[in-house]
């Protein structure tokens, strides 16, 4: 797989001209677009910043993270809280994020989203109203562990750090999640499955195997 080095600003301008002349998969009213990647990988700051360059180019952005559905603790910590199965498969709420952000963003949808359900900090539901996302508008999902549910994405840009890159920086604390972003590499094999791949291993020099046909 052959990369080419790129900064972030051009990165950012590349996605948002592709999406801004993509159309909707599915024949609706709304784009809908991943960026994939462990903490690490700081997908986050990689959403606000493809927001930010789409609003200049006239869309309408949702940036939705999926820390925001997070499954109760009592549910997601149920075999411990360091259990990299259960951060795996029953850490976020896919559940959640069917129903609230992908159901109203189909075709027929009302287009009215829910931009997040539960507050990890105090492990609480936040009750956030909805938001309307317009005809024309963007959803911007970032978050880990993205791929491989089959949601409805028309644009999918997966941040891969090498298994030393990611311990490097990640915090000692969280590499009880380590085993759970290996699985993912052999299991949904997010590097390949990715409509775009970001190399991150050095976060101030990332590179990118371009848009795929």
């Amino acid at each position: 797989m052959r990369f080419e080095a790129i900064t972030w600003d051009r990165l950012t301008d590349a996605l948002a001209d592709h999406l801004a002349a993509l159309k909707p998969a599915d024949g609706g009213p709304w784009l809908k677009a991943a960026l994939d990647g462990a903490p690490a990988a700081r997908t986050a700051e990689a959403a606000e910043r493809l927001a930010e360059a789409l609003r200049l180019r006239g869309h309408t952005v949702l940036v939705v993270g999926t820390e925001g559905f997070l499954r109760p603790a009592s549910l997601r910590l149920e075999y411990g809280k360091r259990n990299p199965d259960t951060y795996y498969s029953g850490w976020f709420d896919t559940g959640a994020l069917w129903r609230e952000v992908f159901g109203p963003l189909e075709p027929d949808g009302s287009g009215r989203v829910i931009p997040d359900l539960w507050d990890p900090a105090t492990d609480r539901a936040t009750r956030s109203p909805h938001v309307q996302l317009p005809a024309g508008g963007v959803l911007l999902l970032h978050g880990p562990l993205l791929l491989g549910h089959w949601f409805p994405f028309d644009l999918t840009v997966h941040v891969r750090l090498s298994p030393g890159a990611l311990a490097r920086h990640t915090d000692v604390s969280e590499h009880w999640t380590l085993p759970a972003f290996a699985r993912y590499e052999e299991e949904v094999g997010p590097s390949e499955a990715a409509d775009v791949l970001v190399r991150s291993e050095d976060p101030r020099h990332p590179a990118w195997t371009g848009l795929r046909p």
